[in-house]
Parts: structure tokens; sequence; C-alpha cells
């Protein structure tokens, strides 16, 4: 069965670009081997990778290259990336997580929002999705709902 997973590891912060690049093929074959898929590059992987301050130090490394990867695959890709990357000279530390039962557990809360307001909105009798211009109207002036200092001068 096919899960979704993110693969956060950091290496040491003197590693060439080289030397990450590297890496991450060697994960990518593994993946690729396994029968999983890396995810596309969203601009929330982009902005965790890189050059970081870690929470506490790591032998004597006060920083590292971080690099995160949305993987999906299933257990047996997992355990062969958690074994390969156990080896891998110059990596401080990996986290593989699954992050689909988090998306779904959402999802189900989203949808039983919306089927609860729609509930409320047809009781009360109006249309069960909101209509353009309806709700409440923001005022963008500094001063709205202020009126009742003036008098007070």
């Amino acid at each position: 069965m096919q899960r979704t997973y993110e693969l956060v590891y950091i290496m040491r912060p003197d590693a060439t670009e080289q030397q990450v690049a590297d890496l991450h093929t060697q994960v990518t074959q593994i993946i690729g081997r396994m029968g999983g898929t890396i995810g596309e590059k969203t601009d929330a992987t982009q902005a965790f990778n890189g050059r970081r301050k870690l929470a506490y130090d790591i032998g004597k490394h006060k920083e590292g290259l971080y690099v995160l990867d949305v993987i999906k695959g299933d257990g047996a890709l997992v355990h062969e990336l958690d074994r390969r990357l156990k080896n891998t000279e110059g990596l401080l530390r990996h986290l593989i997580v699954r992050v689909d039962e988090d998306q779904l557990k959402a999802e189900r809360a989203r949808t039983k929002r919306t089927e609860e307001s729609r509930r409320r909105r047809i009781a009360r009798g109006l249309p069960p999705d909101r209509q353009p211009g309806e709700g409440p109207q923001s005022d963008d002036s500094d001063d709205a709902g202020d009126d009742y200092l003036e008098g007070e001068a």
C-alpha cells in the first residue's frame, strides 16, 4: 500500500553541494528501485532546505544542511531507506515520518465541519452554501467602532 512520508536528513555543514547532490541521487535511486516516488518540490520544501542552526549541538556541529523530501512508498521502502541512511558517511541525523494519516484526519474534520454548516443553514431556511456578499463585512478604517469615545474629550 502506497503511503506518504516526509524524509528529513541533516548533513554536516562542511559538506559540498556535490556531496549533497550525490546523497540525494542515492536516495532517489533507492526510492525508484523499491517502487516509490518522490513528490514535487513545493515552496514549503524549498524554503525548508538549506543551511540552518541546529536546536542542539550534534558532536561539534552547531549547524547543518537540511534536506526535506516528500515520498510515496510502502513499509519496505522506508525500512531500506532507514537502513541505508544509518550507514551514510557525513550524515548527522535523519527522520522519516508518515504524514498521510494526518492529512486524512484533517480532510475528515473539514468534511464534517462543512456538512454541519450546511445542515444548520438548511434548518434556518438558507441555501446550503454561502452566497457572495453574505456574512460580516470588514471595515478597513482604523477607527471603526470607536465613535463612543468622541464625546469624552
